[in-house]
């Protein structure tokens, strides 16, 4: 099925018309049922995060802006309007520590409800769902232009490898990894990608094989542990990966086993690009050492998606979410604003210092 009717222009995250509910896309649930949810308390909102019913970087960020505002139109006569929509955005920031772009939108959000305080909750409304739907929009163009400049990087019949899942679901439109590939394939550049299924949770195997064959795309399977030989078979020309977050040395956070495939790219000898919008750089995060990794449940690794449990009962497990990618294994990282290159520090902050930039302040 043509990729325009099926996957880039599905919306994978909305509000409602009445503005109380977000509506997505159960990413649980695929590749076997395309199903819609609507979710409108505190707790459904969070669990759609932490449940990675709703991921990807981009994704969370769009959905936490528009969760703020389905909860900022729940509690509009509130005495203490304020109080509770800063309680709800440090609720739904806990669900997930990794990516930054959900405290970034979170706090774009908060901003505008902070600057416009002495207006009523009702007048505060519009202007907070206008600030949501900036969030997306800039996120479709950001997409699109990380699709351009990726594909500047790619030639007919080249080979791609890619690992978790950075496509339209993770994002908007085209994607971030994916963009690249997509936008290719749409104007008939003849790609080989080959997908890592991405343990234990199978993002590969589950969304980006589906994105991929939805889109007609050449697209082959992977399990994580055959890169190496996927590699050395001289079928892989480049590395393309997403992010949840860059520090300012250029170190990266993404999928778990994404510092892996770095490292055999560069025994090999494989540019390998990190794809990501500017608002997953983090001027607050020096170095690896900042990030903080999330540690999900054993369940995943042993018994998630088995019929019977597949590990020995009672056996420890160490289950982080994401590893982090040292800058000096990367060859690019590619924004809306261009491909930076190393040194990534200098790069990166001379980025920051343009005047449009609109990057996240954590803390």
């Amino acid at each position: 099925m043509p990729m325009n009717n099926k996957i880039r222009h599905l919306e994978n995250v909305a509000l409602s018309e009445d503005g109380r509910e977000v509506i997505i896309i159960d990413q649980t649930r695929l590749p076997g049922e395309l199903h819609y949810i609507r979710l409108s308390s505190p707790e459904e909102l969070y669990l759609a995060i932490f449940e990675l019913k709703i991921r990807g970087a981009p994704a969370i960020g769009i959905f936490a802006a528009y969760g703020l505002c389905a909860l900022a139109a729940q509690i509009l006569n509130s005495e203490n309007f304020h109080q509770r929509l800063r309680e709800y955005g440090e609720y739904l920031n806990s669900s997930r520590p990794t990516a930054v772009n959900l405290s970034w939108a979170i706090q774009r959000l908060l901003a505008i409800a902070e600057a416009h305080k002495d207006r009523s909750p009702q007048d505060l409304l519009p202007l907070l769902q206008q600030e949501a739907r900036a969030i997306h929009q800039q996120d479709v163009s950001m997409c699109r232009a990380i699709a351009e400049y990726g594909k500047s990087l790619l030639r007919e019949n080249i080979g791609i490898l890619t690992h978790c899942n950075a496509g339209p679901l993770a994002t908007s439109r085209y994607g971030t990894a994916l963009g690249p590939i997509l936008l290719a394939h749409e104007q008939g550049m003849q790609l080989r990608v080959f997908a890592d299924e991405t343990r234990p949770l199978l993002q590969g195997a589950r969304l980006t094989a589906y994105e991929l064959q939805q889109a007609g795309v050449d697209t082959t399977l992977i399990c994580d542990n055959m890169a190496s030989q996927v590699m050395k078979n001289g079928w892989v020309d480049i590395c393309f990966v997403g992010c949840d977050r860059v520090a300012m040395n250029g170190d990266t956070a993404n999928k778990i086993g994404t510092s892996g495939v770095a490292i055999l790219a560069k025994h090999y000898g494989i540019p390998f690009y990190v794809l990501g919008p500017s608002s997953s750089i983090d001027k607050n995060c020096q170095s690896a050492a900042d990030i903080p990794i999330e540690l999900r449940s054993k369940e995943e690794i042993c018994s998630k998606y088995y019929m019977k449990p597949m590990a020995p009962a009672g056996v420890k497990c160490y289950n982080p979410a994401f590893d982090v990618t040292e800058h000096n294994l990367i060859s690019g990282i590619i924004t809306e604003k261009g491909i930076i290159r190393p040194p990534f520090r200098e790069n990166l902050e001379k980025l920051m210092s343009e005047a449009e930039w609109e990057g996240p302040q954590s803390e």
